[in-house]
């Protein structure tokens, strides 16, 4: 039995649907949208004399879900032009067009009767041998699938995604038990490797894994704030970063999920349990007074928190009135702040002797109890359960490394001094003289089964830098940055500097790398899985070098970094470079010039130093130009002049792509780079990128000279820049950066069409480089971006 999805559709087009639909369009398989037929015409619609029977009416669910992708931020689509792969149409007119597609996805109303009479068309008239599946959040799959024709019923079950589809990595895959196990296995690869994935297998149990002790968890957060006295905000102070959980902490995330949605995935669980644990998953008073106020959160506009002009207030349970936000603030916090690691952070605050150890471990100790008397219930192993909170809620780490984080014997022993029994699973593990659920040898990582420990089996495509490096060990290494060898002769070069910022250490290691590369090794990627690849050069060392007036030793950093670019671009074996999230100033320079980039979806690449009052110093300029220039087709007239405009306008307006798709679309990537949509898999998909080249008999690019547009382009992009200055949208310092990089990217004083050489450029930009950081303006701009975070416009 082979399965291939080429054409999907998705049945229901509320946000959930619609993001989905957007979703399987970013990957670019086409999509079929359906919805139901409305009961009435609005008054709009009979003003133009339309019925009931026009199929704008018919199919006015679905094409308003199709627009609404086009405007929801974030963005569900990772180009405005993939909507074009969604057709819209309705449940009435349409469902016969099912027997086209290979996967079809239902998203309605979450109503075991509703769901259950779709199925009975759909079973009518799709195809046999098309997946279907359901992403309900919590109806039993079984009880979805009973009455079906054996052959729905074997390539049916539950593809839960989580909201919103696009930037969620969790999918849950949940088989009935009649589903073939072939469809299950499938389903699993191509949610990787298509769909970019993570996927856990679950058990059709209520809301499955994540909602399950997400929400467990989330009530016992409400039970214990109420019961020990602590304010919403003190709370979401404690429940966040701090603890390797999302910013958005406990109540900032009830308000962006919206309370109704959480109130009902409450229930579902509530409704299908018994005693003590049925009491958790009562939803508190006060919450339903919220509901019934309608203060569900972000939605409408008021949850556990409002703002109010510029000032946001919090809750008070009690009253149900807004008071100022509260935080908690306590030796432990600050004590944590000091440890090395997440764990090590963990541990210090769930013993602490104070207010925040008390929060944490009345939270925590119930949860990771609860998470381990569902073990072989939800999931079949630990990993799965670790795996879907990760993926998720966005913990950084799940129930069990938690667990292993702060000493599973030591909080075994203070939970029996408090009376709390002690789940089966975890006894048997001591029992047998193990201290942690997992354990990591030789760089392979086991985890505990109830029994013994087994190996955590991977996709091929992932590669662990972490447990790599453990295991094949470093070529060499400094503070910036190390080499290692990926195997299969090609060496892979990873940033680790704080923010992977790009220092004179990182400079040294493209050089040392390039150089042992083209001595024993085929190829070479650079690629890290940092927080972000790069967000650019070591600013405050420049501003620090730039306020001591040492512009010899900036000028020396400058010409290392453009020295390190050309190596990259003209080196004899192929330098594929692996982008990902914020690739920003001297991280997009060290992009450009590579022989591939294979980027991934969630790639945010750009020239933003104009942000800090300068301009791209490590040959960004040129290459984006060069790259514009190369992307044209080939025997064209070339119009140099609109070429220099948009390169001038991406760089001086600091644009970043929104996606990879985007990157591709400004023209940081060219159509022969690559986007991977499971960023797990990215460092593979550069590696089989490097190898693709070498084995096809890669040769460095030949050095070519550069047409620019000289003195009548400068002058063309001076108008523009001191019109924008004159109608008050760029100041007077912007307008002098402008006039900086309008004269890099002309090439200077020199006829329209003039052939220059590249040094000649990176001279060009060096020198625009040195003296706009010499610069007050630009140095106070710097300097607000390191305190503030944000751009200073002086």
């Amino acid at each position: 039995m082979t399965f291939q999805i080429k054409k999907a559709a998705v049945l229901g087009s509320g946000v959930m649907g619609s993001g989905i639909a957007a979703h399987l369009a970013n990957i670019g398989i086409p999509t079929l949208l359906l919805d139901i037929v409305p009961k009435e015409v609005s008054k709009e619609e009979e003003a133009k004399g339309l019925t009931l029977e026009h199929p704008v009416v018919r199919n006015k669910f679905a094409q308003t879900a199709l627009q609404k992708l086009l405007k929801q931020k974030p963005a569900p689509l990772t180009s405005t032009k993939n909507v074009q792969l969604i057709t819209t149409g309705n449940f009435e007119d349409d469902l016969e067009k099912l027997k086209e597609v290979d996967w079809i996805i239902e998203v309605v109303v979450e109503n075991l009767d509703v769901k259950k009479r779709l199925y009975e068309k759909i079973d009518a008239v799709r195809k046999p041998g098309t997946i279907i599946s359901s992403n309900t959040s919590g109806i039993s799959i079984n009880a979805m699938v009973e009455g079906r024709s054996e052959d729905f019923a074997k390539h049916f079950l539950g593809t839960h995604f989580f909201n919103p589809p696009r930037y969620l990595k969790l999918l849950e895959v949940i088989p009935a038990k009649t589903t073939d196990i072939k469809v299950v296995e499938y389903m699993k690869q191509f949610g990787e490797d298509v769909l970019g994935k993570g996927v856990v297998l679950a058990k059709d149990t209520p809301n499955f894994i994540a909602n399950r002790i997400g929400t467990y968890g989330l009530l016992v957060t409400l039970r214990e704030m109420q019961a020990r006295g602590y304010s919403v905000g003190e709370v979401d102070s404690v429940t966040g970063p701090l603890i390797g959980r999302p910013k958005s902490a406990t109540f900032r995330t009830l308000d962006v999920v919206g309370l109704d949605t959480f109130a009902h995935v409450a229930k579902n669980v509530y409704d299908q349990t018994t005693g003590e644990e049925q009491k958790v998953f009562e939803v508190p008073a006060f919450m339903h007074k919220m509901l019934e106020n309608k203060w569900l959160g972000a939605k409408t506009g008021q949850g556990f928190f409002l703002k109010e002009g510029k000032e946001i207030k919090e809750l008070n349970p009690e009253t149900l009135e807004y008071e100022p936000v509260k935080k908690l603030k306590t030796p432990s916090m600050e004590m944590a702040k000091q440890q090395k690691g997440l764990a090590a952070k963990v541990k210090t605050l769930t013993y602490a002797k104070d207010r925040t150890g008390e929060l944490l471990w009345s939270i925590l100790s119930p949860t990771l109890v609860y998470s381990a008397e569902l073990h072989g219930e939800i999931a079949d192993d630990i990993v799965s359960i670790d795996q879907a909170m990760k993926w998720g809620f966005g913990w950084q780490q799940g129930p069990f490394e938690i667990w292993d984080a702060i000493g599973v014997k030591e909080s075994v022993e203070k939970m029996k001094a408090e009376g709390k029994d002690i789940p089966v699973f975890v006894q048997s593990l001591l029992d047998k003289g193990f201290e942690s659920f997992y354990k990591e040898e030789n760089g392979d990582l086991y985890y505990f089964d109830g029994n013994d420990y087994k190996i955590v089996s991977f996709n091929e495509k992932v590669i662990d830098l972490k447990r790599y490096k453990k295991k094949h060990g470093v070529i060499k290494s400094n503070s910036g940055a190390s080499l290692i060898d990926l195997g299969d002769g090609i060496a892979l070069l990873e940033f680790h500097s704080k923010s992977n910022a790009i220092g004179l250490d990182i400079l040294q290691m493209i050089n040392f790398a390039i150089e042992e590369v083209e001595k024993n090794f085929k190829g070479l990627v650079i690629g890290n899985q940092g927080k972000n690849f790069s967000v650019g050069a070591n600013l405050g060392m420049i501003l620090m070098e730039a306020q001591d007036d040492n512009l010899f030793e900036l000028d020396f950093v400058i010409r290392s970094f453009q020295n390190a670019t050309m190596k990259i671009k003209y080196s004899s074996k192929p330098v594929v470079v692996a982008p990902f999230g914020m690739t920003l100033g001297g991280g997009a320079e060290a992009c450009l010039p590579a022989a591939h980039i294979q980027a991934t979806t969630e790639t945010y690449m750009g020239l933003v130093e104009a942000g800090v009052g300068l301009i791209p110093g490590g040959g960004g300029n040129k290459e984006l130009y060069m790259k514009h220039l190369k992307g044209l087709p080939k025997g064209v007239q070339v119009d140099y002049q609109y070429v220099a405009n948009k390169v001038f306008e991406t760089i001086a307006m600091a644009k970043v792509s929104t996606s990879g798709e985007e990157a591709l679309e400004n023209n940081f990537l060219n159509f022969a780079d690559g986007i991977s949509v499971n960023p797990d898999h990215q460092l593979y998909d550069a590696k089989q990128a490097a190898l693709s080249l070498a084995n096809a008999g890669y040769k460095a690019p030949l050095r070519e000279k550069v047409p620019v547009t000289g003195s009548p382009g400068y002058a063309t992009l001076l108008l523009g820049a001191e019109g924008m200055f004159l109608s008050g949208y760029i100041s007077e310092h912007d307008l002098k950066i402008a006039k900086k990089l309008a004269y890099v990217i002309a090439g200077g004083e020199v006829p329209y069409g003039t052939l220059v050489d590249e040094q000649y450029l990176l001279n060009l930009e060096r020198e625009a480089f040195l003296s706009l950081v010499a610069d007050p303006k630009s140095q106070a701009r710097m300097q607000h971006m390191l305190v503030k975070g944000k751009p200073l416009r002086n």
